[in-house]
């Protein structure tokens, strides 16, 4: 992990792939805001409730850029405004490029707009689509319908992208998000026919990198105090752009 920026409110980290955001219930692994309030108290700042507060989560496999909060009242205006507060979320993605004759190529930037529902496990998925009934009957073929039964309803889900660069094999994808559903960039290029390189949920057929090739370049948003608008940039680990070629 890389500390970007750090006041008295936040920190901004760049998040490594393979490392959990936050635990879940019975976990008691590595995690990112672990690590974070490790080396908070090394540093002698860290003090009663004075301590890192997740404000938003990357996936386990997913890096790139992420803010946390120091107090919970700082973290509380975050998320509660955090649609308001956050002017641009920008993601790269290496997918591989689809296969079968039904497939033509997209233009070279676009909207994808497909609501997401969950499934009884909490992944998203377009559901209202041939590639979403088949992925979900799939991924669960014996509890067909459990899943249905237990699958929440549809809420909006807007991601805007451009292709950087296009290849033989995988295509080279930047993504924007106009809202921030739980695996809504996963879902929503696999819905599309792009599945993002290494991503075993949708079922990729390669791995590259040896890892999910989904990062979080570019996150700016609006200081929760000062009201100053913050930028940061990490560009991923590997150069994706190599395997495009």
């Amino acid at each position: 992990m890389k500390i970007l920026y750090q006041d008295k409110q936040i920190v901004v980290v760049s998040k490594p792939e393979g490392v959990l955001t936050v635990p879940y219930p019975g976990f008691k692994g590595h995690t990112l805001i672990g690590e974070l309030t490790e080396i908070c108290r090394k540093r002698g700042i860290l003090r009663g409730a004075y301590k890192p507060y997740v404000v938003h989560r990357l996936d386990k496999d997913t890096s790139g850029v992420l803010v946390f909060a120091m107090t919970q009242d700082i973290q509380k205006k975050l998320m509660d405004n955090w649609q308001k507060l956050a002017k641009t979320r920008c993601y790269v993605a290496l997918a591989e490029n689809p296969r079968g004759k039904d497939f033509s190529p997209i233009p070279d930037f676009g909207t994808i707009d497909a609501p997401l529902t969950k499934n009884a496990y909490h992944h998203s998925y377009v559901a209202n689509n041939q590639r979403g009934k088949k992925w979900e009957q799939s991924k669960y073929p014996q509890k067909g319908n459990v899943q249905t039964e237990k699958a929440q309803k549809e809420v909006s889900a807007i991601t805007h992208y451009k292709i950087l660069c296009r290849g033989k094999n995988y295509t080279l994808f930047q993504l924007e998000l106009e809202t921030g559903r739980t695996n809504q960039i996963r879902a929503h290029l696999n819905h599309i026919g792009y599945t993002i390189a290494g991503d075993e949920l949708f079922h990729a057929k390669t791995n590259p990198c040896n890892r999910l090739c989904l990062h979080a370049k570019t996150l700016e948003f609006y200081h929760p105090v000062s009201g100053e608008l913050l930028s940061f940039s990490e560009n991923p680990s590997q150069n994706w752009e190599k395997l495009c070629r």
